[in-house]
């Protein structure tokens, strides 16, 4: 017999259908709020990992070394999403590598956190030639990879990382003068947007807003957790 032939579109079109159609159905019941045991949300981001994997849905895989999936705590109360992976990444396999990646750790250590107790993803999973800006139908293919992440992992609240992050996840086009220093919903989960560390590695004038974000996250995650 011949192996099937898998729909990557269609399978994980199949799973997020499920996965809502699960949530509605709790709702029903008057449970709004739930989460997975660590060790299910695990072995769930890691099936779905290998699901994508070899994913060629849009022209960034003939570019693409690897398929940067995510990385940190599968139970994170707190999630980090950036825009798409540099060179450093899509060779490595791992988001946010280099001097914006070591930004960003210290960034999560200053409100109390290390950076394997949070998870960290991005919108688009391959890197765009030239790490120019990702295109519109490449959001469209790789944005249901990233609600399936948000939805295993179930984070408390959700740090936008850069306007275009911040845009994708928000549907707006304001800038990010507008959106940073407030706080937003994305699905019933907090959302801070701040500025990028990349961004901010160029310019040092942002640094002092970027830190008010992040306290403005880490009192967001200290109402709602408890």
């Amino acid at each position: 017999m011949g192996e099937k032939t898998v729909d990557l579109e269609t399978e994980t079109k199949e799973t997020l259908e499920a996965v809502r159609t699960f949530v509605e159905t709790q709702a029903e019941f008057g449970l709004s709020e739930f989460r997975l045991a660590r060790a299910d949300a695990d072995t769930r981001l890691a099936g779905f990992h290998e699901t994508i994997r070899d994913c060629r849905m849009c022209g960034l895989c003939e570019s693409r070394r690897t398929v940067v999936f995510g990385s940190g705590n599968p139970d994170a109360g707190l999630m980090f999403i950036g825009e798409a992976p540099g060179a450093e990444e899509d060779r490595t396999g791992l988001p946010f590598v280099g001097p914006a990646g070591e930004l960003l750790t210290r960034m999560i250590e200053a409100i109390g956190f290390q950076r394997d107790e949070v998870y960290i993803a991005n919108v688009i999973k391959c890197r765009p030639p030239g790490n120019r800006d990702p295109k519109p139908e490449e959001v469209r293919k790789c944005r249901p990879f990233l609600e399936r992440q948000i939805e295993l992992v179930q984070p408390v609240a959700i740090c936008a990382l850069g306007l275009f992050a911040a845009r994708t996840l928000l549907e707006t086009d304001e800038p990010m003068g507008s959106l940073r220093g407030r706080q937003f919903s994305y699905r019933g989960i907090h959302l801070i947007p701040t500025y990028h560390p990349a961004a901010l590695l160029r310019n040092r004038h942002w640094k002092r807003p970027a830190w008010e974000d992040l306290q403005l996250l880490r009192r967001v995650y200290d109402d709602e957790a408890g």
